[in-house]
């Protein structure tokens, strides 16, 4: 008989359980579900809706229970559905009848719901604390090559020369502001739904603040069928995660670039790249390529989600046992691609002689050319024309702007001086963008101590919440 099966005659059809049976995923819910249930608990013999001596002996019971499931010598089944059912068997298994009064005053819709905000609260700080990460070895980069010049790009054309450091600098402020979309999501997730029952609340004399406080919530979810029903707080991770990678992607494919022969820009080290089965020269970005691929893999959990919300009426229905795969999976595709990252960037060998040799050979100083003969009161449009033809008389002559004598830019225009090849070398085009966000050195250095601050920020918010669900861990 399953705990529910009172209004039942005959028992469920083995294929219904094992399709509608959540166990084999919902598991990683069961230190959560437990931690609910001993503030559950608690709060039940606090209000007096169950004896104190019950209460101690279900939360003894419930430790016990916990320690099993961690030590696997608990038994899981599909026979009990999802992993609420499974601990409460357990818990009955183990202490007797007086383990039916947990379930006093609460509902499997605002349990799950429940355990799902912890889960995610607290992979919400492990996933900040890993973008932390793969930031700082970003910004290590950045530090170390303050002086190296590379091919900036546009539409992968080559554009205008930057500073390796300031690439690295703009990623690091990306994945700032996905650290900022995750902090932020974090208060709508931290918010109780314990309390509203299957849907509308119960009749017990509940106290939902006192449970919501030891859960070390920041408040309760104000309405009860809200509560049970939706799942826009999974939504929004899902979709701060899709960002992430995202941004994870498309480094990744300048890194699969960066690292061809055709590029050579930089090296990644033995320990990321893997070989070929039969060309024995190969060294194949594998981890990068694994990154940027999964990236559709978070997208499909995110658009499965809004798929299977969409036509959803009030409250709870049996569809939204969706909600937890995609997350989980989620969550660990990008704990995963994050633990990786930070030490592939990190050991990354960056190849400086090979991005100053590609800016010296290629038209990305043209810009400065024509903002110095608009230095000179020639107007722009004037300039560009003029610089234009210059431009395709390097390309006829197989020269760079560089390689042209006082007198062939004097063909184009008599305003052209000796100083044009100061004006035109790699390190002075990338110190004349001396504007906020440009790439510039002192520039870029303005960057790195506006992250080394925000690196601050970040700490500080990270090592709050980390403690607060230690001590969770802890108390349980």
């Amino acid at each position: 008989m399953k705990l529910w099966g009172g209004r039942f005659t005959k028992p469920t059809n083995e294929l219904v359980d094992e399709y509608t049976a959540s166990i084999r995923f919902d598991q990683k819910l069961a230190q959560f579900d437990i931690q609910g249930s001993l503030a559950h608990v608690d709060m039940l013999a606090k209000c007096k809706i169950i004896p104190e001596n019950d209460a101690i002996k279900i939360a003894e019971g419930l430790k016990i229970v916990a320690d099993k499931i961690k030590s696997g010598e608990a038994e899981l089944t599909e026979a009990n559905e999802d992993i609420h059912m499974n601990i409460e068997k357990l818990l009955i298994d183990e202490i007797g009848p007086v383990g039916g009064k947990l379930h006093t005053g609460r509902s499997r819709n605002d349990q799950v719901a429940l355990d799902m905000r912890l889960y995610l609260r607290e992979a919400l700080v492990t996933i900040s604390q890993l973008l932390v990460d793969v930031q700082q070895s970003l910004y290590n980069q950045a530090k170390q090559n303050l002086d190296t010049v590379l091919p900036g790009y546009t539409h992968l054309q080559r554009a205008q020369p930057v500073l390796f450091a300031h690439h690295m600098m703009a990623y690091v402020f990306m994945f700032q502001r996905d650290v900022e979309r995750l902090a932020d999501s974090f208060k709508r997730v931290n918010q109780s739904p314990l309390g509203a029952g299957a849907l509308a609340g119960t009749s017990f004399p509940i106290d939902r603040h006192y449970v919501a406080e030891k859960l070390n919530f920041d408040g309760i979810c104000e309405n009860s069928l809200d509560a049970v029903s939706d799942r826009d707080f999974v939504v929004e991770f899902l979709s701060n995660a899709s960002l992430v990678s995202m941004h994870l992607s498309r480094l990744c494919e300048e890194l699969v670039q960066w690292s061809s022969a055709e590029f050579n820009f930089v090296e990644l080290d033995d320990a990321f790249c893997t070989g070929s089965s039969m060309m024995p020269q190969k060294k194949n970005p594998d981890v990068a390529e694994l990154v940027r691929g999964k990236t559709g893999r978070v997208y499909g959990h995110l658009i499965g989600m809004l798929t299977t919300l969409k036509g959803l009426p009030l409250a709870y229905n049996k569809d939204m046992q969706e909600d937890k795969e995609g997350m989980f999976d989620t969550v660990e595709t990008l704990k995963g691609a994050l633990a990786l990252f930070a030490p592939m960037i990190e050991t990354m060998d960056v190849k400086k002689e090979n991005m100053y040799e590609a800016v010296a050979k290629d038209y990305s100083n043209a810009t400065d050319l024509a903002d110095y003969l608009v230095g000179k009161d020639l107007p722009f449009r004037e300039a560009h024309a003029v610089v234009g033809q210059v431009v395709l008389h390097c390309i006829n002559e197989n020269k760079y702007l560089l390689d042209l004598s006082i007198e062939e830019f004097q063909q184009f225009s008599s305003l052209i001086e000796t100083d044009i090849y100061d004006v035109l070398s790699p390190k002075a085009v990338v110190n004349a963008r001396n504007v906020a966000g440009g790439t510039a050195k002192n520039r870029v250095e303005d960057q790195i101590a506006k992250a080394e601050q925000l690196f601050e920020s970040s700490a500080d918010w990270i090592e709050k919440h980390a403690k607060q669900i230690e001590a969770m861990s802890t108390h349980q």
